[in-house]
């Protein structure tokens, strides 16, 4: 979770945001978020923080640190996002747009 919240930060995520990326509710998202929260994640959660600090990753090794993080925010051409912000791309679609978005991002390091 320590982790996810520094990416909440560095991606500039709203708590709708950051609770919808984690299938959570914004309410229990902002006890998450606490130092002290010392509740249980489900195995889809942990799937998505794997995923999403992954991808973080990905994205710092591939661009310089500002664009690595305004990337998701951006409108994107690729095949998986059609136009549309990674961002908005991931919640609408949950763990499987997640994992693809991660794949896409580890496919540009790759060369692929």
């Amino acid at each position: 979770m320590k982790a996810y919240r520094r990416l909440v930060t560095f991606w500039g995520l709203g708590n709708g945001e950051a609770a919808a990326l984690i299938d959570t509710t914004p309410r229990t998202w902002a006890r998450m978020k606490k130092e002290s929260w010392a509740g249980a994640l489900s195995q889809d959660q942990r799937l998505r923080l794997s995923a999403l600090i992954g991808l973080y990753k990905g994205l710092h090794l591939y661009f310089s640190d500002p664009l690595a993080d305004r990337w998701v925010r951006l409108p994107n051409t690729g095949p998986l996002f059609d136009g549309s912000s990674p961002l908005d791309t991931m919640i609408a679609g949950g763990l499987p747009t997640i994992l693809k978005a991660r794949v896409y991002v580890d496919a540009l390091r790759g060369g692929m």
